[in-house]
């Protein structure tokens, strides 16, 4: 790992005469690689959260739903922080909102 670590140092120090043109570059690279890594992994989250907000506001009474644990039910009362999810005859259980998953 220090082998590694020391080349990409030494690889990047000005060099006599060539003057700062392989930092330069090595910025430009890593500047690139953190582009790469918005794109491939941060802005697709963000787009997911979107999304499950959305489906989260647009959860009503009668709605089937399935929670993070797994919990099939059937949403019979809503409120502004929870909901009360029926999942038998005269079995019903409170759950924060943003412990559903999925609605179906």
């Amino acid at each position: 790992m220090f082998d590694i670590l020391s080349t990409m140092l030494l690889m990047g120090a000005p060099q006599e005469g060539a003057g700062g043109g392989s930092m330069i570059s090595m910025l430009i690279m890593f500047g690139g690689v953190i582009l790469v890594m918005y794109f491939l992994m941060i802005r697709p989250q963000q787009k997911r959260q979107k999304e499950h907000q959305k489906m989260l506001e647009g959860v009503k009474k009668g709605d089937k739903v399935v929670t993070t644990a797994g919990i099939h039910g059937t949403v019979t009362e809503v409120s502004e922080k929870t909901f009360v999810l029926q999942m038998a005859d005269n079995v019903k259980v409170t759950f924060e909102k943003s412990a559903i998953a999925s609605k179906n």
